[in-house]
């Protein structure tokens, strides 16, 4: 199996990066009461140093949000995960717990400001790709809907040979793909674009490997992805 960028998405969005991991063997049951602390005490400081009023104008939101408005993404409707992260919390909301992994990358997701994701590559055929959405994509369940949708031509999804495992880039997963407390194997991507460097990508991608080995175990290993290197197998 292998993830590829399609090299037009490098051409499109300049100074894109992406680290993933690949987590095989792992075990995601039960709760970690720590990382659950972790991530109440991130809350309280984001709801003390920002405002609903002015997030889109910090750089790691706004970047998302322009590259939602070149593929017609939407951006003041469809928000990127990041986004939707912080104006939940700002809005009073607690982010309840999932599973270990969705709580261990959602921690990082809002310490370091970035989408990151993750998916069961049990549950996928063929290879997953990060690419633009043909006139014909296959409909897909997205997380929290009932009834299938099918892309729009030209927006940014990630899938696989099935159908689109992620929507908008980073904005809605696809319920057959998720995460539960039953996946075995899985693949994680942290999502960076100017102002983030690649350096900085790599330590958050290192950060969450050495978490998910922790609470996780078993064979982990990851790489960053560029306009220099678009795949990984595994």
């Amino acid at each position: 199996m292998k993830f590829v960028i399609n090299k037009k998405i490098f051409e499109k969005f300049e100074g894109l990066n992406l680290g993933v991991i690949i987590a095989k063997n792992i075990s995601n049951k039960g709760i970690n009461e720590e990382i659950l602390n972790k991530i109440k005490e991130k809350e309280e400081f984001i709801r003390k140093n920002y405002k609903t009023e002015t997030l889109s104008e910090h750089p790691k939101i706004n970047c998302w949000r322009k590259v939602y408005s070149i593929f017609g993404g939407e951006p003041k409707k469809n928000k990127s995960s990041i986004e939707s992260l912080y104006r939940r919390i700002l809005s009073g909301e607690k982010i309840r717990h999932i599973n270990i992994l969705v709580d261990i990358y959602n921690l990082l997701s809002i310490k370091y400001m970035l989408p990151i994701g993750g998916e069961d590559i049990d549950k996928m055929q063929g290879d997953i790709e990060l690419t633009f959405a043909n006139s014909n994509e296959a409909p897909t369940i997205l997380l929290g809907e009932k009834e299938p949708r099918q892309p729009h031509e030209g927006e940014v999804i990630y899938k696989d040979k099935i159908s689109a495992i992620c929507r908008r880039w980073n904005w809605r997963e696809a319920e057959r793909t998720k995460l539960t407390e039953e996946t075995k194997n899985c693949i994680l991507v942290i999502e960076g674009l100017h102002p983030t460097t690649k350096e900085g990508i790599e330590i958050v991608t290192k950060e969450l490997k050495e978490l998910t080995e922790i609470l996780c175990g078993e064979k982990i290993s990851y790489c960053i992805l560029d306009k220099n290197k678009t795949d990984i197998e595994f």
